[in-house]
């Protein structure tokens, strides 16, 4: 007998809403979120549009003071987390706070803390630079930081795979509880790299999609005519605790983790393994982790940025593990991709689309890539039971995790 995960709160900073219902209706209605960057001038960059997080307050969610002290994705993080532990109703006290852990992590960290203090730098020396550098730009203090707002003292720490980062960090969080490190962790990501420096580098990359005229028809998954990812920025999070823990508080339960799977492709920098070995080998262990069988999904949220290379090697992959019969999609039309922050947000879309009989479709894939030989929704909401999902995340380096959900137990 193993111990059982239940997710009990959700909490999102989005381009399309800062809740879970406002994400999950803009994933099947089609309204898309990538506009043109208004952060900074990009009239020179070949990418012109990204998925950026609209009106967003920090001060709305954290004291002026200690806003200020944090880069934009510990902000967008900690507000995610925060409103994931309200929706728990999780009340964090002396009596449990050695039992409560935090893995909230970023796949890049505070690039614009690190651009803004480098510019410091140069203008002025090294005495313009500001004391709170380096706190500010680590990855880890999004962890950090909430554990010190809510006094968890469980369990803490950070873990960066790139884009697979908050994936990871609520596979390893569901593993810490299991092994009784923990009876409740607040997991998740965030990414705030909408900034010159990290537009650069993709932009020379040509890891982006260049249809500048046209945003909400850019990130175009599975389509014989992608051309690369569409930036996104956000945080995600969730409230995960033993099954008898959240049961004894008499709280609603909004899922079940049920697998997690983790494989690297040992292959290139950025490019992933083109068999899609990796990515199947990661799926497998998901699926035999929550001693399910390929016939027991009913949608698989892919990774799938619309990359050339990434979204042929994810296909073959799917294809191979379970064929055609599995409803497959990318939100990444809707929201972006949100690097650090993508699966959090994507598995707790496994969760909505479990709760309400409902797989959103893959936006903008019109013209789907010959012989993909999977099962892509497209057009509109399918409508069908959904008893278990699997959410793929796949990050520069080669690091693979897949979550497998279903729903809260009777």
């Amino acid at each position: 007998m193993r111990r059982r995960i239940v997710v009990t709160g959700a909490g999102v900073i989005s381009p399309v809403g800062n809740d879970l219902e406002s994400l999950w209706a803009a994933c099947v209605e089609g309204r898309s979120g990538i506009r043109r960057v208004t952060r900074f001038d990009v009239s020179q960059y070949s990418t012109q549009i990204a998925a950026e997080v609209p009106d967003f307050d920090p001060t709305a969610h954290l004291d002026p003071k200690l806003a200020k002290r944090c880069d934009r994705f510990c902000q967008l993080g900690l507000a995610a987390a925060l409103n994931a532990l309200t929706d728990s109703s999780l009340e964090i006290t002396a009596a449990n706070r050695h039992r409560v852990g935090v893995l909230l992590s970023s796949g890049i960290g505070g690039m614009a803390t690190w651009e803004e203090q480098y510019r410091r730098l140069l203008d002025g020396g090294p005495s313009r630079v500001s004391p709170f550098l380096v706190p500010m730009l680590i990855g880890n203090m999004l962890s950090g930081v909430f554990s010190m707002l809510t006094d968890a003292r469980g369990p803490n720490l950070a873990v960066v795979t790139a884009c697979a980062t908050s994936a990871h960090a609520i596979g390893i969080a569901t593993d810490l509880i299991r092994l009784g490190r923990a009876d409740a962790f607040v997991a998740g990501g965030a990414e705030a790299a909408v900034v010159t420096t990290a537009f650069s580098g993709f932009c020379s990359s040509r890891a982006m999609s260049r249809r500048n005229d046209d945003p909400a028809h850019a990130c175009r998954p599975f389509d014989r005519d992608r051309d690369g990812f569409v930036m996104g920025e956000g945080g995600a999070a969730v409230v995960i605790e033993e099954l008898e823990h959240a049961r004894a508080r008499g709280v609603p339960l909004l899922g079940e983790v049920l697998g997690y799977g983790m494989s690297g492709d040992a292959f290139h920098m950025t490019g992933p393994r083109p068999d899609g070995s990796g990515a199947a080998q990661a799926m497998h262990a998901a699926m035999e982790d929550a001693r399910v069988a390929p016939g027991d999904i009913g949608y698989l949220n892919a990774h799938a940025p619309a990359t050339v290379e990434g979204d042929a090697m994810e296909a073959q992959a799917i294809q191979e593990v379970f064929g055609e019969s599995v409803p497959v999609s990318s939100t990444k039309p809707i929201h972006g991709h949100l690097l650090g922050a993508a699966g959090a947000t994507e598995m707790l879309i496994c969760v909505e689309a479990i709760r309400r009989g409902l797989v959103p479709p893959s936006l903008n894939c019109e013209q789907p890539e010959e012989g993909l030989g999977i099962n892509v929704v497209r057009g509109g909401p399918l409508k069908t039971p959904v008893e278990v999902a699997l959410t793929n995340s796949f990050g520069f380096g080669g690091h693979n995790a897949s979550l497998v959900v279903g729903p809260p137990p009777d």
